[in-house]
């Protein structure tokens, strides 16, 4: 029997979810789940799923039927219960993309791009003063991330601080950090004239948590290097991960 990852109480919590997400509860509904959460885990083929999980087709089609609804990407947000708020972190990360993720037909977005590491994926992260995450976004690997902040700084609720390395130094970002009446703590990049005002060094120190996130969601191979084609599959992966830490809470 291959490793399970969910204990019968993290079952039991998850599967009410999935019913609130009208996800019809079939007899094999938890094999299904542990065949999609192995195949993050392992980052193996999904022809490779052991037949413990039952067959591989039919674990592959209710992914990629959950993918293409966003289904993934409620289940993750449901599970985010209380918040720690007062704070937030923003960072970027790439993933490499792995040669059996080109070669996308349909012309269906797949989110990679060339970057100093290669051909890359990012992923857009905003965690709560605990590490958790509360909203994320995929990218290409060349789209910074001063682009991408402001739509994350949109997509979650309001916070005291929102805590940014130096590659959210712009004026979009921090414009879009002060109109949700936050105060940005983002240092300013090496050549800047500009004052900043109300910079937190002691604060700023606390960015690992981010980082630290990252590193939770890397221990699944299947998102530390990406294998899907579609930027909507790697974006259900990720999502999987996120929820499963937010699980035990």
């Amino acid at each position: 029997m291959a490793r399970q990852m969910l204990s019968e109480k993290l079952w039991a919590k998850l599967r009410q979810i999935l019913l609130a997400e009208s996800i019809y509860d079939k007899p094999r509904l938890r094999q299904t789940v542990e065949g999609m959460l192995y195949r993050m885990r392992v980052g193996c083929p999904w022809r490779d799923l052991p037949q413990a999980f039952g067959p591989w087709t039919t674990i592959y089609q209710r992914f990629r039927a959950w993918a293409a609804s966003g289904k993934w990407w409620r289940i993750f947000h449901a599970c985010i219960v209380d918040p720690d708020l007062e704070w937030a972190f923003m960072d970027g990360s790439y993933a490499k993309a792995h040669q059996h993720s080109a070669g996308a037909s349909g012309g269906q977005p797949q989110a990679i791009g060339p970057s100093r590491a290669g051909r890359t994926t990012k992923i857009h992260l905003a965690v709560d003063a605990y590490g958790f995450p509360i909203t994320f976004e995929i990218t290409g690997g060349q789209i910074n991330d001063g682009s991408i902040g402001p739509r994350l700084v949109d997509a979650i609720p309001r916070v005291d601080i929102m805590i940014a390395d130096k590659g959210y130094d712009s004026r979009q970002v921090r414009a879009a950090i002060q109109t949700r009446s936050s105060r940005p703590v983002i240092p300013r990049r090496r050549h800047s004239k500009r004052a900043n005002p109300g910079f937190d060094s002691g604060l700023y120190r606390y960015r690992h948590l981010g980082e630290n996130a990252f590193a939770r969601l890397k221990q699944y191979r299947a998102i530390a290097c990406r294998f899907d084609k579609l930027k909507a599959h790697y974006e259900a992966v990720v999502a999987m991960a996120c929820a499963l830490l937010w699980l035990p809470m």
